[in-house]
């Protein structure tokens, strides 16, 4: 039996079509002519193990991982911002109930439940923000944090 990083180990079409991808790549990348993608291409798609399959990726390099565009920067960096409000929301609500719950206990009788006010107006605060989509001008700042 064959050991599995062998290169007589049959080849599957998943295999095959990631070489393609990877070739593909190389020449978006310009790391190909196209005669030597069309080349190569046709050598992938022919292979039937990974010693045939390997040569025709050995001289590329890894493909650079895209970039996020600035629109996704932007996206994502609002969505964590948002998911923070809303956990420092929730840490404040469940203090504000925790001393509500113990003066109402410690008075014997349920008081007003007073918590209803900051909570409320935070909640509305949090709910136009996510709305209008936030403050444009402070999200294309850098962050501080970051």
């Amino acid at each position: 039996m064959t050991e599995p990083g062998s290169g007589a180990m049959r080849a599957s079409d998943a295999d095959r079509e990631a070489v393609a991808q990877r070739l593909r790549a190389a020449l978006d990348e310009g790391r190909l002519t196209i005669v030597e993608y069309d080349e190569r291409l046709q050598q992938a798609y022919a292979a039937t193990t990974f010693g045939e399959l390997e040569p025709l990726t050995t001289d590329l390099p890894a493909p650079v991982p895209a970039k996020p565009s600035p629109e996704v920067v932007k996206r994502e960096r609002r969505k964590r911002k948002m998911v923070k409000e809303w956990r420092d929301w929730a840490s404040v609500t469940f203090i504000l109930v925790g001393i509500w719950l113990v003066t109402s206990i410690a008075s014997g009788q349920p008081l007003f439940f007073w918590p209803i006010f900051p909570m409320g107006i935070w909640a509305a605060i949090n709910v136009a923000t996510m709305i209008s989509g936030g403050d444009d001008k402070k999200s294309e700042e850098p962050d501080a944090d970051h």
